[in-house]
């Protein structure tokens, strides 16, 4: 009942966590350019496992409700009734409930291995290892997600004979599975201090300092509490394997070592999703803010529209005679600080001249040559995920960009650009300090 409880408290936490990141666009199968085959498995490979630990969960709570206790023979004492002596309906249900378990808790493995993998390859990588895909870790992880898949469902169809033996054995090699990854884990959270020290010495910018800070973190406190997830159940798989069980005959060691393993597992989920899709929560402020403006500036311009119907003709007329003027940039202007819609609409945007490249369209208008001012012309640079607005006028960099331009790192670009370790939007980016030329339309 326990675990039941908490997994749906997980599922719960997932669908608001998911909502908020980006109303559930991640789950989609073609979700953007950068959803390749690594992101839709480890995506699907985490969200498969809340639904079959709940079903598990579920399964084997309304079984030992409707089962009950019974008055041990020679002792006396009110013990859950064994699963020899429960009904034929209850009796066949219980190994294909085991079976999603184990399934799900290699599903786990896969998720755990690849931060294993990924964190090892972030701390180690220099830039002669620019690719995550052709690395040793990524073939580690690999082998060993087709390994953790393989064996557990394995271990539990091996052993089906005896349903409590088979439980004590997908105990016993899930929570071995499990520890190892976390105990190789140790490692990387004692040497990430220094690593980031070192990044502080590169002269990477403060954002990226602050995101690998906040995941370190959030590893520290995961990793405790997959630590209290995996050594009860390796304590009670363990006395389940010998001849002679000395704690699960005890109904106090037994709910005690598994409530605390159902607090770990569901507490460790939990980071672990919002590690994979961290919320950006200045981000969602702003699409708000932004949606919140685009419907009242379009209100706006409905309400000029409806006050004023011949407007729209006169702005149309307006236009018509501003391009006839200015014929020779062979197209046509817009004033889009303008709340009125009009139905003009930019048909050679190349075609303008130089001339007409040095104004924002706020703010656009014809120079004669003795007034033209010359301004440097900055278009949008982008650094991964980092978007440095151009403009006319003195170039202003952002903080990561001027880190770029005035120093030289032998970093991974997984450092610098690093999201997520599911996200590799780098290895399909290159940052080239030197801009291409864009067009009008473009900027």
């Amino acid at each position: 009942m326990v675990w039941s409880l908490l997994i749906a408290l997980l599922a719960t936490f997932l669908v608001f966590h998911l909502w908020s990141f980006d109303r559930f666009k991640c789950l989609r199968w073609d979700n953007g350019p950068n959803s390749g085959a690594f992101k839709r498995i480890m995506t699907y490979s985490y969200i498969i496992t809340v639904p079959l630990i709940f079903t598990f969960a579920l399964g084997i709570t309304i079984i030992k409700y409707d089962e009950g206790f019974i008055v041990h023979p020679l002792t006396g004492d009110i013990i859950p009734k064994p699963y020899s002596q429960w009904g034929k309906t209850a009796h066949e249900a219980v190994f294909p409930l085991m079976l999603l378990f184990s399934i799900s808790w290699g599903l786990e493995m896969v998720t755990h291995l690849e931060e294993l993998c990924f964190w090892l390859f972030l701390v180690n990588s220099g830039s002669s290892q620019q690719n995550w895909f052709q690395s040793l870790y990524f073939k580690t992880w690999v082998v060993g997600s087709c390994v953790a898949v393989a064996y557990m469902p394995l271990v539990t169809i091996l052993t089906r004979s005896d349903l409590a033996k088979a439980e004590a054995y997908t105990f016993l090699a899930g929570s071995l599975g499990s520890l190892s990854l976390t105990l190789w884990f140790t490692p990387i959270l004692w040497t990430f201090p220094s690593f980031l020290d070192n990044l502080r010495r590169e002269g990477v910018d403060t954002s990226t300092i602050v995101r690998l800070t906040k995941f370190s973190e959030l590893n520290s406190i995961r990793v405790a509490f997959r630590f209290l997830f995996t050594i009860p159940l390796l304590i009670l798989g363990v006395d389940g394997v010998r001849p002679h069980n000395h704690i699960n005959e005890k109904m106090a060691y037994t709910d005690f070592l598994v409530i605390l393993a159902g607090f770990g597992c569901t507490i460790s989920s939990a980071i672990t999703l919002v590690i994979f899709f961290p919320r950006s929560i200045e981000g969602e402020i702003a699409a708000r803010d932004a949606v919140k403006e685009r419907k009242r500036t379009r209100a706006h311009g409905v309400a000029t529209t409806d006050a004023n119907p011949s407007s729209q003709l006169d702005m149309s007329q307006y236009v018509d005679s501003r391009s006839q003027k200015g014929s020779s940039a062979g197209g046509t202007y817009l004033l889009t600080n303008s709340p009125v819609k009009t139905n003009v609409t930019l048909q050679d945007v190349d075609g303008l001249t130089d001339d007409d490249h040095r104004h924002p369209p706020y703010d656009r208008k014809r120079w004669s040559e003795d007034e033209r001012p010359h301004l440097p012309i900055r278009p949008n640079r982008r650094r991964g995920k980092d978007v440095e607005m151009g403009g006319v006028g003195d170039s202003v960099l952002t903080e990561s960009n001027l880190s770029m331009h005035n120093h030289y790192s032998n970093l991974n670009p997984a450092v610098t650009n690093f999201t997520s370790p599911i996200d590799f939007a780098y290895a399909s980016q290159a940052f080239d300090k030197t801009t291409p030329r864009l067009t009008f339309a473009q900027r």
